[in-house]
């Protein structure tokens, strides 16, 4: 591997832009003004007209709107809608004013392009490079034809990867960075009034980590309570599923099949659906409610979602009757796959059952499901379904923006849409992504299936 990588360096040393620079002669130079000029300059005329139109549009953007956007992202404006009385109309006019969300978004998309420019600008000092060397050397000199050809050979990869790339930067990474950048201003409801806000810093920050605030200390009460529920769901249903895997998969169980169509029944109906169907049922007029009085069992309704305590043990037993199912299929195949010679030697040796799953089962789970576990972690901690359709973050509020069930997605859903507190959901989500990715790392690293990855011993 490591003879692969220093002739795969030695190999793209010669075009490397630094090169290009120093050892380049004056066409490929001048191409870091005149982007272009050195594929021109060595007959590759239609490649360097399209690195000078490139660099033509970029110019023409630039001079007409984006040093312009450059100048509001810095600053994000600041001139109110105003009311001017008009003496001619004899009536009263409104300013346009300053729209400070679209100069912060403006200017993050100008960010974006400058970056785009300087890659291509780069690629336009690599070509002149390469066309300048294999000139001097006497070789071949690829024509835009010849070019194009190879993106549907050597180079397609770059051809099939450049429409999902694209899509990925444009709806995943921009909006990404422009609420990054949202977290550090004051873009936040202010009497009726959103479109005017400016840089603040790290103060939103440290009012959501700060604990001698209201939001600071609803932040911590639902991050404690998150990464609670988080755990409770994701090994509760992990235990659980696998021990009905087991019991399902024993020699002596009859009709297997039956009995895994009866238990992902729950898992064919829309979720939303369960989650609605048993929200109803849970109510203190439901029915579960309703046949526990007529039974006699119970005098007064069960307060399912009416009390804290009640509220949080309920959606973790509610998510356990959703997740099993999937679990047990999850780890079905997983079983069948663990050699029986392990577990008819560990017979032999005397062991019980319960030794058997602790020192041969569970560690081989383990071993081949922790990426697994570490997906559900995660999906756990943004399960926005199960708390805001079964108890939408009730009862009783923390502070005045989560309930007790809340978790920090349902939170930060509450914060943006509800409160139209957009610069403190920002740094929720911000610190939501830290969290997970810490957790996620830190576990995955220390885990058997990151430190052995040849095989189960």
């Amino acid at each position: 591997m490591a003879i692969w990588k220093k002739k795969a360096k030695q190999f793209d040393e010669p075009y490397k832009v630094s090169k290009a620079i120093t050892k380049g002669n004056a066409a490929t130079k001048l191409s870091m003004i005149i982007m272009g000029f050195g594929n021109i300059a060595h007959k590759q005329v239609i490649k360097g007209l399209l690195f000078l139109a490139m660099e033509a549009a970029y110019i023409w953007f630039m001079v007409t709107s984006g040093i312009t956007n450059l100048e509001h992202f810095i600053t994000l404006g600041g001139n109110a809608q105003e009311e001017v009385w008009n003496e001619a109309k004899g009536i009263y006019e409104y300013t346009a004013g300053d729209m400070t969300l679209l100069f912060l978004l403006y200017g993050v998309a100008t960010v974006f392009l400058t970056g785009l420019f300087i890659v291509t600008w780069r690629a336009n000092m690599k070509s002149a490079y390469e066309a300048e060397c294999r000139t001097k050397e006497g070789k071949h000199v690829n024509s835009f034809r010849e070019d194009f050809k190879k993106l549907f050979d050597q180079k397609l990869h770059w051809t099939l990867l450049t429409p999902p790339i694209t899509g990925i930067l444009v709806f995943t990474i921009l909006p990404l960075v422009f609420m990054i950048c949202m977290a550090f201003t004051s873009y936040s409801k202010v009497g009726d009034h959103l479109t005017l806000f400016n840089w603040v810093g790290l103060k939103n920050f440290a009012t959501v980590l700060g604990m001698g605030n209201t939001i600071g200390k609803t932040f911590w009460s639902v991050l404690g309570w998150t990464l609670v529920w988080a755990v409770f769901a994701t090994f509760l249903n992990y235990i659980l599923g696998m021990l009905l895997a087991i019991i399902i998969n024993r020699r002596t169980t009859r009709i297997k099949g039956f009995w895994r169509f009866c238990f992902m029944l729950s898992a064919a109906v829309p979720q939303f659906v369960s989650l609605l169907l048993m929200r109803s049922m849970l109510r203190e007029s439901g029915l579960i409610n309703v046949m526990l009085q007529n039974a006699g069992i119970i005098n007064s309704p069960l307060p399912f979602l009416s009390d804290p305590t009640w509220a949080r043990v309920t959606v973790i037993i509610v998510n356990l009757w959703i997740g099993i199912p999937f679990t047990m299929m999850q780890v079905t195949g997983i079983l069948q796959n663990i050699p029986n010679d392990l577990y008819e030697a560990a017979k032999v040796d005397g062991a019980n059952s319960v030794t058997i799953f602790f020192k041969i089962t569970l560690p081989y789970m383990l071993f081949v499901t922790t990426p697994y576990l570490i997906t559900t972690f995660t999906g756990n901690i943004n399960n926005f379904n199960v708390i805001f359709l079964l108890t939408k973050g009730e009862p009783v509020p923390v502070g005045y923006t989560a309930g007790k069930t809340d978790l920090l997605v349902t939170w930060l859903y509450k914060l943006t849409v509800d409160q139209q507190y957009f610069n403190v959901g920002a740094v929720v989500g911000i610190l939501t992504f830290v969290i997970l990715v810490i957790v996620s790392l830190v576990t995955y690293r220390n885990s058997g299936s990151y430190k052995n990855e040849e095989g189960f011993q």
